[in-house]
């Protein structure tokens, strides 16, 4: 497992010619100093469609068996499953995901639920998909999946809803002493937590609720896809970080993932690692 990380680091390093490690990798620590309680694999913007849809279609695949092969305990999707909304995206969607031998959570994208999402398109997702919104609690760990267009394009009775239930399960998570670490498709600042609203970020004054709800509450890392690019931000102790996609990323980066390892007590720490089998 070590020397295959380390291996598709390697790649991922010569894959982009001239540039260093410290360029590809952001200057976050590789290695935990704690002992080893799991490691997990965090996926962005699948997007069937994105970058060409046969071309989608092999990347997740590729990424479906790169994964097994590392055996992680699971996989999570940041959103934006499918570029567009139909039978065959969604079909093809489920039948490479359920290629995984561990589980798989998503969470739902601005793609995939609308731009302003209504109760319909939630109501098709919920049947495509599964729940949009819900918890995961994994070796003291709780892993809280949002749907971040319930943030940033409000619908009434829906985003109430959902609002109650994120602010619960923090609480409850706080009882337990237990780290949390959100799933969600949309971050909640690209550069600046005081930045004006934009496509890629949350509303500002939800965006300041939300920071100080996770910030009270023992969120440790705040997982996100949707820009396209690699975004890797700091606030108060969490982490913040957008990953690479399998289907176009704007930076020019390699297709990839990120890989975390976690330790108790809220430590973390992840690494880029390269889509195998993009030549074959």
């Amino acid at each position: 497992m070590k020397s295959h990380l380390l291996l598709t680091t390697i790649a991922a390093v010569l894959l982009v010619g001239t540039d260093s490690a410290a360029e590809i990798e952001p200057k976050v620590p590789l290695k935990l100093s704690e002992p080893l309680l799991f490691s997990f694999a965090q996926m962005c913007d699948t997007q069937l469609g994105m970058g060409g849809y046969e071309h989608d279609v092999k990347t997740f695949g590729l990424a479906v068996t790169q994964i097994n092969k590392m055996k992680p305990d699971f996989v999570v999707i940041c959103g934006d499953l499918v570029s567009k909304v139909n039978d065959k995206s969604w079909a093809d969607f489920n039948r490479i995901k359920a290629g995984f031998k561990i589980p798989c959570h998503c969470a739902a994208g601005n793609h995939d639920v609308g731009n302003k999402p209504t109760v319909e398109s939630l109501q098709a997702y919920r049947e495509k998909i599964g729940k949009d919104y819900y918890t995961v609690e994994h070796k003291g760990y709780t892993f809280v999946i949002a749907n971040t267009q319930l943030w940033k394009a409000p619908l009434k009775g829906e985003s109430e809803k959902h609002d109650k239930w994120f602010k619960g399960v923090l609480a409850e998570a706080k009882k337990k002493v237990s780290p949390v670490v959100v799933v969600v498709h949309y971050p909640l600042f690209v550069k600046t937590p005081d930045e004006k609203e934009n496509y890629y970020n949350i509303p500002s004054a939800k965006r300041m609720e939300l920071l100080k709800l996770c910030k009270e509450n023992g969120v440790v890392a705040f997982l996100a896809g949707h820009t396209h690019k690699l975004v890797v931000n700091e606030y108060k102790g969490i982490q913040l970080v957008n990953g690479e996609t399998t289907s176009k990323n704007f930076d020019n980066r390699p297709m990839g993932f990120r890989w975390w390892d976690v330790a108790a007590k809220g430590k973390m720490v992840h690494r880029f690692v390269v889509l195998e089998g993009m030549d074959e």
